[in-house]
């Protein structure tokens, strides 16, 4: 195996490169009966795209899905769901200046290192085309989470660059092309990112994911932990470098007095472990952060080598996102409810006879307790 495929009973397997003819994915183990049709994947599908504001790359590509199989008469059939999206505004003439090139920061050189040779129209397999159809697989894992458990799982930036939210009303994340939860804050952050994009460079940014309604019970030590396979599943997005569940590495300057989220029959008195412990959900809202580098593809000179050897001045013409992050939130939506949704499944599969265990403990306080606000 090439590693293109993640989940155990809920499996999806993506292909297809950025500047190909089409993306796709199938999803193997997807419960029958569960209704689904074409139009369901725009809004998602929408809120990941490119061209939508002026602050994203303007490659423009219609995004229309095709499902192939595993939908008869508008339901899933319990077979292979295999859908399809044709690329429609892919310029790979673009990329003919640096075919020979490794570009500073990106997977060009290690590629070329793996496979002895790469696709460097958009990036080929690296580029982010490919998490288009992550969040196609998603919107059909959060319908079945939302339906069978009441599930919702929400995504949004709360950092790009040194701007950090003075305030989090996540009613205002899908109004504003940032997915921040600041409505106050968007015309600061409409200056930030003008100003970026007019000096050619680049920022990194943070995106947090938040899941309501997670039963207790899901996840499997030692090696299935929910944690460590929403880490590993968070890390696959291209350009991650970093994710944290619940408190993540402010945890270091705790003291266990504070860090241990302490159990009254009221409820849980904190949540610095996100939700988890032990690598199972314990019914608190579940929490995740991911950090995301600044693009490498800048019109600004950076020194590289040519595939000869030949030391060289690369410059990246194109379209490009002067921050990733921005369109991350329902990237990493996806990944968070795929992985739920496999969670899920397998605790169905060897624990469904167990039932409902006293004592069960609320699971307040949410992300605005957690993060010190009213």
């Amino acid at each position: 195996m090439s590693s293109n495929s993640f989940g155990k009973l809920f499996t999806v397997t993506t292909f297809g490169e950025s500047h190909g003819p089409a993306i796709g994915c199938v999803i193997d183990g997807c419960p029958p009966g569960l209704a689904i049709a074409p139009e369901e994947f725009r809004h998602d599908l929408d809120r990941r795209a490119t061209g939508r504001s002026r602050h994203t790359s303007q490659r423009r590509e219609a995004d229309e899905i095709e499902i192939l199989s595993g939908v008869y008469q508008g339901l899933t059939t319990g077979t292979p769901i295999a859908l399809l999206i044709r690329n429609t505004d892919a310029r790979s003439k673009d990329y003919g200046s640096i075919a020979e090139q490794f570009r500073p920061g990106h997977a060009d050189y290690s590629y070329w290192q793996k496979y002895g040779l790469r696709d460097p129209r958009g990036g080929g397999r690296s580029s982010a085309r490919e998490t288009t159809m992550r969040v196609a697989a998603g919107v059909i894992a959060k319908k079945w989470l939302a339906q069978r458990y009441g599930v919702r799982v929400q995504g949004f930036m709360t950092q790009i660059g040194e701007i950090v939210p003075r305030g989090y009303d996540l009613s205002a994340v899908e109004d504003n092309p940032f997915f921040w939860p600041d409505a106050g804050q968007v015309a600061e952050l409409e200056g930030y990112m003008d100003a970026l994009r007019k000096s050619g460079d680049s920022v990194g940014g943070r995106v947090d994911v938040i899941a309501d309604g997670v039963p207790p019970g899901w996840g499997e030590p030692i090696y299935g932990k929910l944690d460590g396979e929403l880490a590993a599943a968070l890390m696959s997005i291209n350009a991650v470098k970093g994710v944290e569940i619940g408190d993540g590495f402010a945890a270091v300057a705790q003291k266990g007095t504070e860090h241990r989220d302490e159990i009254s029959r009221a409820g849980f008195a904190s949540n610095h472990a996100g939700g988890i412990l032990g690598g199972i959900s314990t019914g608190q809202q579940l929490r995740c952060s991911t950090a995301f580098k600044p693009t490498s593809s800048l019109r600004l000179p950076g020194h590289s080598v040519d595939v000869h050897g030949n030391e060289i001045e690369v410059v990246t013409t194109g379209r490009h996102d002067p921050c990733v992050a921005m369109r991350a939130a329902p990237i990493c939506e996806a990944m968070v409810a795929l992985v739920l949704m496999d969670q899920a499944l397998r605790h169905r599969a060897q624990c469904g006879d167990v039932g409902e265990v006293a004592p069960r403990i609320p699971a307040a306080p949410g992300f605005g307790d957690a993060h010190g606000d009213d």
